[in-house]
């Protein structure tokens, strides 16, 4: 389905929104929970991909079939490698099986893992048959995705030795591992995480206990593109975050500095507010901690007119497309000056913002949402606006609630 985006009038906002809790703690939490049944989590997430990764976790069906959800794909690959007499059939999308992902395979082998591909060397769909590992020391590259790494350390705690990791090179999305490494400490499984090496110790079983995940704080980046699109003393409030949170976007509210907009944190809400004008000045940053949002910033400094230069992007390459060149190519029909490398992005000041632009989603969540912002500037057209559910179930009917209305396109 396709929606042209209109807001009929200009105004300050001021909105609550509630939205559903994170997908990348909800995906952990949900292997460990399997691992570990005395976990009760609250608060999970309602995307797409958690959907998935309940289904597939939950059935009895030997073929799974995740879709589009990559972080489902790396994680299960893991869980069903260590489940000992169990054999799937791991299969996705086309687009997910043209996403690598050899290098948690071979890891997974060299631990005595029976993986093979079904199709294309290196890539899904996978048969994988579980067996008890015969090592419990792996080397892997640190610059991969942080999932390959994740989904090691989340089958750690159940294996007869635990597991330990020695990352080469400079490490990716280090959050996110801290992430996972958090969400097992809160659970009582000791780890260490000390310079490139990562020891989790073997654990039997847990105390009960119930995991509150907070809210999406990627959610969150389109409404900071929203308050710092819209007039000086625009607010929004968004529920419900932790000001000591676990995942790495929530540097959100730093980097919106920038744009006038302002976080203040209350109890489980944030309250978002455009205090002053946007700092017209470049804004230079290294994302490498937090890819997931450099299609919002890139997004939002086109409209402002502001300048930038984004690094840290090389992940961004393997996601639900290749999302440097999706930005490069849409952006441009809008009127950017907008050049890519295979891991940055370079943005130059623009005056104008074309109108009526039908923005292609290439299958991928985050182009949809990123996007939808400029509606507050210009007219614009989503292809396949529904793909958002992946990540965001009620986007669209928060995007009206908030004056971004929809229109269906037949």
């Amino acid at each position: 389905m396709d929606l042209l985006l209109r807001v009929p009038k200009k105004e300050k906002f001021n909105h609550e929104i509630t939205i559903s809790g994170s997908k990348s703690e909800s995906n952990r939490l949900l292997i460990l929970q399997k691992l570990f049944p005395e976990i009760n989590i609250a608060n999970l997430s309602s995307s797409d991909d958690s959907v998935h990764m309940q289904e597939a976790l939950s059935g009895n069906s030997d073929i799974v079939d995740i879709g589009h959800a990559g972080t489902a794909m790396r994680f299960l690959t893991a869980y069903f490698a260590s489940q000992v007499g169990v054999t799937k059939v791991l299969q996705g999308s086309d687009r997910m099986h043209n996403r690598p992902i050899a290098i948690l395979v071979e890891a997974l082998q060299s631990l005595g893992a029976d993986i093979k591909y079904l199709n294309k060397e290196g890539y899904p769909p996978l048969s994988i048959t579980g067996k008890e590992f015969i090592k419990d020391e792996i080397t892997i590259q640190g610059n991969v995705s942080s999932q390959y790494i994740s989904a090691l350390l989340l089958i750690a705690p159940s294996l007869k030795r635990g597991l330990k990791v020695s990352l080469l090179g400079e490490i990716t999305s280090i959050p996110y591992i801290e992430m996972t490494l958090s969400l097992l400490n809160q659970l009582g499984i000791e780890t260490i995480f000390q310079e490139n090496k990562i020891k989790i110790a073997p654990i039997k079983n847990i105390n009960k206990r119930t995991l509150t995940v907070e809210a999406d704080w990627s959610s969150a980046s389109y409404f900071y593109s929203i308050v710092a699109l819209g007039e000086v003393g625009s607010k929004i409030q968004l529920a419900a975050y932790k000001e000591e949170s676990l995942q790495g976007d929530s540097c959100l509210a730093k980097i919106y500095n920038h744009f006038g907009v302002s976080t203040t944190f209350n109890g489980t809400t944030i309250l978002l507010e455009k205090t002053t004008t946007t700092n017209k000045k470049p804004l230079d940053l290294n994302l490498i901690k937090a890819p997931d949002i450099a299609q919002t910033i890139a997004v939002t400094c086109f409209a402002l007119g502001v300048p930038c230069d984004l690094h840290g992007l090389h992940t961004l390459k393997i996601k639900e497309t290749d999302r440097l060149e999706a930005l490069k190519e849409e952006l441009t029909k809008l009127g950017a000056n907008i050049t890519i490398t295979n891991e940055s992005l370079h943005l130059k000041e623009s005056e104008n913002i074309n109108k009526d632009v039908v923005i292609e989603t290439y299958n991928d969540h985050r182009m949809a949402m990123a996007f939808a912002p400029l509606a507050l500037k210009v007219p614009l057209q989503i292809k396949d606006a529904m793909v958002v559910t992946k990540s965001y179930q009620n986007f669209w009917k928060d995007m009206n609630h908030i004056g971004i209305h929809q229109e269906v396109v037949k």
